[in-house]
């Protein structure tokens, strides 16, 4: 969440006002700021009261001290010290009430925006940099067309298993996702030196908030039995890891890499893109998440992005990196670079990752800090986490990619040990 303290100043406020407005109109997130404006100053006022009762109540004992030592009667100093000290009760009640409330409604409030990421909405998104000659769509097949002859996917039968949106994986279709899987965790775990980490699926509320899904996104989340909720990316029970922790400086950047399958209710909701996986409830990917110190944040930003590159590379697909505009970015967002791959089959760039700083909006939720120095007052860290890749369109694009005039797939170098083969044809072949 948002620091706080910006609501003790109106100057601070009016800044932060004017950087979620680069995030596009939103009357109702303004009518948010000035109710949570609205509570801060009550919260102040009660807890003033409340110390201006106290001290007055302080004062009365006194003078009930005084008069005892004097042999006189004190009963209406005691019954005013009482009257004072309940007023008071009930202010401190008021602020605690208050403050409460505060931060509920604070969780509702997006990150902030950096300074350099673009205002407005997606037709702002810059590309910043490409890789690769994208191939020609003409003549190409799409991806269901060539999974359905080589038996790689199951689209009919899969619907029946769990609805729409759940892909069933065959053959060597599912040795090519567990291949990917296998070749993109040893890229960053014995390259790039990532700390391999298997996570729990399933996390609680707390895990969830944290990180910033809820409360805002519920909705969109699986929820199951016990108040847990299927995880929607590593990213969650990752990030979490450090909650409630301060790290020494020698540790940081700690950088970790995890694969699991990911659950999300709103992907496929549009109506758009229902062909094929293009847009599935379930998908698998392998996440990169870093925590860091504040002044090394921009450039561990860019060097996770070049880590997610490196798997694209690798891999021969061509694609475009995308500075993401405010309006465009996530809700707990800083600063983000998507990158998109092309998919020749289907004629269009696919998000295959999205690359993003936090600042300390993440850390903020989970009280995660760390100290410069023995004896140094504990500040908050900064959180990153990359898709390295998202599996489901990575697929695609190898398969379109690598498509030949035969109708066969041609299986990019990296994978050919881990598959066995350096090509996938029908089923028999």
């Amino acid at each position: 969440m948002i620091d706080p303290r910006l609501f003790r100043d109106e100057a601070a406020l009016a800044a932060a006002r004017d950087a979620l407005a680069r995030r596009g109109a939103d009357p109702a997130r303004d009518a948010l700021l000035t109710d949570l404006a609205g509570l801060a100053e009550r919260r102040r006022r009660a807890i003033a009261e409340g110390d201006a009762l106290k001290s007055q109540a302080n004062a009365v004992s006194r003078a009930v001290g005084e008069r005892k030592r004097a042999g006189q009667d004190a009963a209406d100093l005691l019954a005013e010290a009482g009257a004072l000290s309940s007023r008071a009760a009930a202010a401190q009640a008021a602020a605690a009430a208050a403050d409460d409330a505060f931060l509920g409604r604070l969780l509702e409030v997006p990150n902030l925006p950096a300074a350099d990421v673009p205002a407005g909405d997606a037709s702002h998104n810059e590309v910043v940099r490409t890789w690769g000659d994208p191939l020609p769509a003409e003549g190409r097949r799409p991806h269901w067309e060539l999974a359905e002859r080589l038996g790689l996917l199951d689209l009919e039968r899969a619907p029946k298993l769990a609805g729409s949106g759940f892909p069933l994986y065959t053959g060597m279709g599912a040795r090519l996702e567990r291949a990917l899987i296998t070749y993109l965790l040893d890229l960053q775990a014995r390259e790039h030196g990532y700390v391999e980490i298997s996570p729990p699926f399933l996390v609680n509320r707390a895990t969830m908030t944290g990180t910033g899904q809820l409360p805002k996104f519920e909705d969109d989340l699986y929820r199951v039995s016990d108040d847990l909720f299927l995880i929607p990316t590593a990213e969650v029970p990752v990030t979490n890891l450090h909650r409630d922790e301060v790290l020494e400086a020698a540790v940081l950047p700690r950088r970790y890499v995890a694969y699991t399958p990911c659950w999300r209710r709103e992907a496929g909701a549009h109506g758009a893109d229902t062909r094929g996986i293009l847009r599935v409830h379930q998908f698998d990917k392998v996440e990169l998440v870093w925590f860091t110190r504040p002044d090394a944040s921009l450039a561990a930003h860019e060097e996770l992005t070049r880590h997610a590159e490196v798997a694209l590379q690798r891999l021969g697909l061509a694609y475009r990196v995308v500075r993401i505009a405010a309006g465009d970015m996530g809700f707990a967002n800083h600063r983000q670079y998507d990158l998109e791959a092309w998919a020749p089959g289907v004629g269009k760039w696919l998000e295959v990752s999205s690359c993003s700083t936090y600042a300390d909006f993440q850390a903020r939720r989970m009280n995660i800090r760390w100290r410069s120095a023995k004896g140094a007052k504990p500040e908050l860290v900064h959180t990153l986490n990359g898709s390295a890749l998202g599996l489901a369109r990575t697929f695609i694009a190898v398969l379109e990619t690598y498509q030949q005039p035969d109708g066969s797939i041609r299986v990019p170098d990296v994978l050919v040990p881990l598959l066995g083969t350096p090509r996938l044809g029908p089923p028999g072949d």
